[in-house]
Formats: structure tokens, C-alpha cells, sequence
């Protein structure tokens, strides 16, 4: 990495390979959405930051209307109802479509994404938990938190299901 990402950190569960790959592949792309719970579940036992809300990775409406669901969200009701920390679901609006992620390199998916993401709401130092199912190269984690940043939050912290094993 040539600069410091605008989040704090990724807390991940697993490595983005193998089983883990192929249940949350069932759960994004299949449209499984009963194995939100499983590999919701593995969050709340890993060493979670403080915070004051869990954002969920929003899609566009277009988005959401052709996947049917948004797994972030769906994620992130489990980790919120185990840890207590408040959801938040209307401070983070993806305003911008994008072309899909996969098969982009990391300079391609950060340019994807840029200006692709607001942030509103009474955010004002609070420390978010910015919840994903997987993190490759940090664009999507990156753009997000910038747009949580300059809407005045404190620090964001990543908590995925999976990253990619070069983070």
C-alpha cells in the first residue's frame, strides 16, 4: 500500500478460500439468505472494537431490487442484535451504479467506486463498525469510510466475514 487506508482496521473471521469462499459465494450469488445466520453468527465472537453503530455496505436501489437482498445488511442485523451495538441503516446510501468488482484490479475497483458512496445522519464522532461479507483489495471499505469520515465520524472499523489473503 502506498498511503494508510482511511479505516482503522479489518477484523476478519477467515481467509476468502474454500469452504468459507464457497458458503458465502451460496449466500451472495445464489440467493441462500438462510446462511446469513451461520457465517453472521462467526462475527460477534472475534475481538470487536468499540463502537457506536454498525453500518452495513449498502447497494444501490437497482442493486437491491436485482440481488433481492442485501447481504451486508443482513450480516450486520446478527452482529448488532449479539453485540448490542445500535444498526444503522440510512447513514451510508450507495448513489453511484457500478460495474461489478470481480475481475477488477485493485486500481480499477477504487476508481469504480470513487464518489460512488454519502454518508448523512448524526455521525459526528461516533466510532463505526462498517460491516461487509468480504474484503479483496479495500476499495469498497475504503470508499465507504471515506464517506463516513467526511460526514464526521471518528473511526471505522471493517468487520467481514472474509478478506482476501492479501490484506
Amino acid at each position: 500500500m502506498k498511503k494508510s487506508p482511511p479505516y482503522a482496521r479489518v477484523i476478519a473471521y477467515g481467509l476468502y478460500e474454500g469452504v468459507l469462499k464457497e458458503a458465502i459465494s451460496r449466500f451472495k450469488f445464489y440467493g441462500l439468505r438462510r446462511l446469513s445466520r451461520p457465517l453472521g453468527g462467526l462475527l460477534p465472537n472475534l475481538p470487536i472494537p468499540e463502537a457506536d453503530a454498525i453500518v452495513p455496505v449498502p447497494l444501490t436501489a437497482k442493486g437491491l431490487r436485482q440481488r433481492g437482498f442485501n447481504q451486508s445488511l443482513l450480516i450486520a442485523r446478527i452482529v448488532s442484535k449479539k453485540t448490542g451495538i445500535p444498526l444503522n441503516i440510512d447513514t451510508l446510501l450507495k448513489i453511484k451504479e457500478t460495474p461489478p468488482q470481480v475481475g477488477l484490479s485493485a486500481s480499477e475497483r477504487h476508481k469504480n467506486l470513487a464518489g460512488a458512496f454519502t454518508a448523512k445522519g448524526a455521525i459526528k464522532g461516533s466510532r463505526i463498525l462498517l460491516v461487509d461479507d468480504v474484503v479483496t483489495t479495500g476499495a469498497t471499505a475504503a470508499a465507504c469510510s471515506k464517506a463516513l469520515l467526511k460526514a464526521g465520524a471518528q473511526e471505522i472499523n471493517v468487520l467481514t466475514i472474509a478478506r482476501a489473503g492479501m490484506l
